[in-house]
């Protein structure tokens, strides 16, 4: 209970709690319908992941500006490619929400004649880049990661490890290619925060990239990453060494 009462004390915390049941209900509509339950069931399924979609939306309104205002302070970030992908990260979402926005406008009926799968195709576009920045920031940090862990990572069996972190790296033979990656594995998943957004960029990646048609995943596989995505969300709210910072 003091879980959810501190989720839903944030607007980030409620968008992420809906969103969950949002993807869930997806998920489950999907499934019900693969097994030719009842058709009322899924409908019902259907609606409530509509309404919930509207609601975030709704959650969401006015926050385009906020984004945007707040790229500014991620222009004079010291470090260049976190600056960049940072920076044209957050103006991409400020952008989606924008063209999110419209949509909620249409579906509320306050504008008419707004063309919903055009603002549909902008928004997804927009979050796509937005996601891709994301994870290529999230890349540069496991690069790091893995940098700074070199000489753990690449060490072979026997050799002495040092930290210094100025060995050089060996020729690798076909055997050792799993005990090093799970090695990099092990460091960068000791890194909460590179790891959870990590995933969570990840899962999303497919979402925008479906509803474009780039790729054909089933509801129930986009309702299933997108519940992955929110859990990784949440966790990044609910335990600070899980969020990545600056964000």
């Amino acid at each position: 209970m003091d879980l959810y009462l501190k989720l839903n004390a944030q607007a980030g915390g409620r968008d992420k709690i809906i969103r969950l049941l949002q993807y869930l209900s997806r998920t489950l509509w999907d499934l019900l319908q693969k097994n030719g339950q009842n058709q009322e069931i899924i409908d019902k399924l259907k609606s409530l992941e509509f309404t919930f979609s509207s609601f975030r939306k709704l959650l969401r309104l006015g926050k385009c500006v906020d984004i945007l205002y707040s790229s500014l302070s991620t222009l004079h970030y010291p470090d260049l490619t976190i600056r960049i992908t940072l920076t044209l990260s957050k103006i991409a979402t400020a952008l989606f929400l924008f063209a999110d926005h419209i949509i909620w406008f249409a579906r509320s009926g306050v504008f008419q004649n707004i063309n919903v799968e055009k603002w549909n195709s902008i928004a997804n576009r927009y979050w796509l880049m937005s996601i891709t920045m994301n994870l290529v920031r999230d890349v540069y940090e496991i690069m790091n990661i893995i940098k700074c862990n070199k000489s753990i990572i690449f060490a072979k069996k026997g050799q002495t490890i040092s930290r210094s972190g100025n060995d050089k790296v060996c020729p690798i033979a076909i055997n050792d290619v799993l005990p090093i990656f799970l090695r990099g594995f092990q460091c960068v998943q000791g890194q909460t925060d590179v790891f959870v957004d990590t995933i969570k960029n990840a899962c999303d990646f497919f979402i925008p990239l479906t509803a474009l048609g780039y790729t054909r995943l089933s509801p129930g596989m986009v309702g299933s990453l997108g519940v992955i995505s929110s859990i990784a969300g949440i966790l990044a709210i609910i335990k600070p060494v899980a969020k990545l910072t600056p964000s």
